[in-house]
């Protein structure tokens, strides 16, 4: 058995194919590259028996990751998030199989971890020295502590508006940050010209091939804590979509694999009613999205104008028979205490969305009675103190308690 089956890079627009063993960024043509594996050869040597006892993390996937070599491994233990009932919430929107995925229990408090720890490691095989990256705040976290903990420089732009707790994370971990007084796609102009002029390696979404594949352990491990089951509906917040693209490789290859049904979860793209191109896109029939002028939400990791893969995540939501849902700051923000107060589960405002979606898409009847639905809560609310604001009433001491 090999460590890895990866077997070379696809464009998904030329079909090119690349090498993996040499650094590589976008197809010749500009579009993403995606990573294949011998799946046919897989499946004679691996099936989910041989996953008992192994690490409790996303490399307990290790044949469908692309790292060769488990000596560049960098890890911080990322992986196998809890996968919650959420009943009496389900109860509230008459979804009775509701469940959580919640990333907010992750190392670095968001599911961009996934992404880094592979995107790094891949990184320190192919011995890149330093990376340069746009974020909205999480990924920039991510990505700095892991190059950090793999010995690699990082250089963070992000803009000012992004949560001041990522930036914290950045300047801890030893990163370049700069923050740029504009949105993410400013952030990424800037970085794009310092890769040019200093010869860095790009870790923009998509722009490098191998976050999207720490992002799909989500999908691996939604349907292994299912018993190998595939749900009916999967929502996911979506701003660069790295995410929603990685779930939906990674149920493919599980059914060229022979492990689940040949069936799809229909996917559900959730956007910021402020931000919201991919649900343009997708009520106009598009398979690209148009920039958005002007946007603005308090889901700030969802604030993308305009994705490099716009067109992956459309075709994943029309392949799924999925749909796209845009939700108000209002909605979100309500809903976000809702899940609170009846779960116990502080998510991040991008999480709320999805549930917020969720309801929406029950009362509309696009959810049906008694379908398993997962909706996923990108990061820890913990991470968006400024999303609460509440009036707290100060006792003096000796002072008695009134109900209220």
């Amino acid at each position: 058995m090999k460590f890895s089956y990866i077997s070379h890079l696809h464009c998904p627009k030329c079909r090119e194919k690349y090498e993996f063993n040499i650094i590589q960024q976008l197809c010749a043509c500009g579009s993403p590259l995606l990573v294949d594996y011998d799946l046919q050869e897989l499946k004679k040597r691996w099936g989910p028996a041989a996953l008992a006892g192994r690490s409790n993390d996303l490399w307990r996937y290790h044949e469908l990751l692309p790292v060769t070599d488990p000596d560049n491994i960098v890890t911080l233990g990322e992986g196998m998030t809890p996968l919650l009932r959420m009943d009496r919430l389900g109860a509230a929107m008459g979804i009775g199989q509701l469940w959580m995925k919640d990333e907010g229990v992750i190392p670095t408090g968001s599911f961009k971890a996934r992404g880094a720890a592979v995107g790094v490691s891949k990184a320190k095989e192919l011995a890149i020295q330093e990376l340069a990256m746009p974020t909205n705040g999480n990924a920039g976290a991510a990505w700095s502590l892991y190059a950090a903990r793999a010995g690699i420089r990082a250089t963070i732009v992000m803009p000012v508006g992004a949560p001041e707790i990522t930036r914290n994370e950045c300047a801890i971990s030893g990163a370049n940050l700069y923050l740029v007084n504009g949105l993410i796609s400013d952030a990424g102009q800037i970085v794009g010209q310092a890769v040019k002029e200093h010869g860095l390696f790009d870790a923009s979404t998509l722009k490098e091939p191998y976050r999207i594949e720490g992002k799909k352990t989500m999908g691996l491990e939604i349907v292994e804590q299912l018993q190998w089951k595939v749900p009916d509906v999967i929502l996911y917040p979506t701003g660069g979509g790295v995410g929603l693209i990685g779930i939906y490789k990674a149920l493919k290859e599980l059914i060229e694999l022979g492990w689940i049904e040949d069936k799809l979860p229909r996917l559900v793209a959730v956007q910021a009613a402020g931000c919201a191109p991919i649900v343009k896109a997708w009520e106009e029939g598009k398979s690209v999205s148009e920039f958005w002028e002007n946007s603005a939400t308090a889901a700030f990791g969802i604030n993308v104008p305009k994705a490099l893969g716009d067109f992956l995540v459309l075709e994943a939501v029309y392949e799924s028979g999925g749909c796209a849902v845009a939700i108000d700051d209002d909605t979100l923000l309500k809903e976000l205490g809702t899940i609170a107060s009846l779960e116990g589960a502080f998510v991040c405002p991008e999480g709320a969305a999805t549930f917020a979606a969720a309801r929406q898409l029950r009362e509309g009847g696009w959810i049906k009675e008694g379908e398993t639905v997962i909706a996923l809560n990108t990061g820890s609310g913990i991470k968006y103190p400024e999303t609460v604001n509440v009036q707290v009433p100060v006792l003096e001491p000796g002072a008695r308690l009134t109900r209220r």
